[in-house]
């Protein structure tokens, strides 16, 4: 009996440890996984080259190295997170690298004045669109305590995926986050 006790507490003290280390970092699970196939999906593009329209940033990226992120709020962290990304792309252009971002919000009204003044005042080229659903997209599983979901994927792969509850998401995240942008330049 004492044989079988043993390595059952040594699987609950491990899932113990890395419960506390997910804890500690302040991610949760939410979006697609690693491995998984990006289904595509619609927003309304408030300050990208479409703005206005009804479109498909996933269909239009397709295969290309894309960073996606989606936020129910604008936050200095989240701010210096697309700032970041909106910097690799363009030093990764020849790599044709793509990004976009996602709010999910259930009141455009108040929200697509805030989205305006983020990109003009940071100069974001990267485009900043909205869903007009807290819940976001179906099939991308995102989490109701995440206040931001990163997705990064080429070649139809997710390859990076890393969500935030809210006030979770700190300067080391977006540093660590910004810097997996490799993972999908990598040939």
């Amino acid at each position: 009996m004492f044989k079988v006790v043993v390595p059952s507490l040594a699987l609950v003290l491990a899932g113990f440890v890395a419960v506390s280390a997910a804890e500690k970092s302040g991610e949760l699970e939410s979006g697609l996984k690693p491995g998984a196939f990006p289904p595509a999906f619609h927003v309304r593009d408030i300050t990208g080259p479409l703005k206005g329209e009804t479109l498909c940033y996933r269909c239009r990226y397709s295969n290309k190295p894309v960073v996606n992120i989606f936020a129910r709020e604008i936050t200095p962290e989240l701010t210096e997170l697309i700032k970041n990304v909106d910097k690799q792309v363009a030093k990764n252009k020849d790599k044709k690298m793509e990004a976009f971002v996602v709010f999910l919000s259930d009141d455009a009204d108040a929200i697509e004045p805030k989205i305006k003044e983020l990109a003009k005042k940071n100069k974001l080229t990267i485009p900043l669109t909205l869903i007009e659903d807290v819940a976001g997209p179906e099939e991308y599983k995102i989490s109701k305590d995440a206040d931001v979901t990163v997705m990064m994927w080429v070649e139809s792969e997710v390859k990076v995926n890393h969500a935030f509850a809210k006030g979770k998401l700190k300067k080391e995240n977006v540093k660590k986050v910004a810097a997996e942008t490799k993972k999908i330049l990598e040939d």
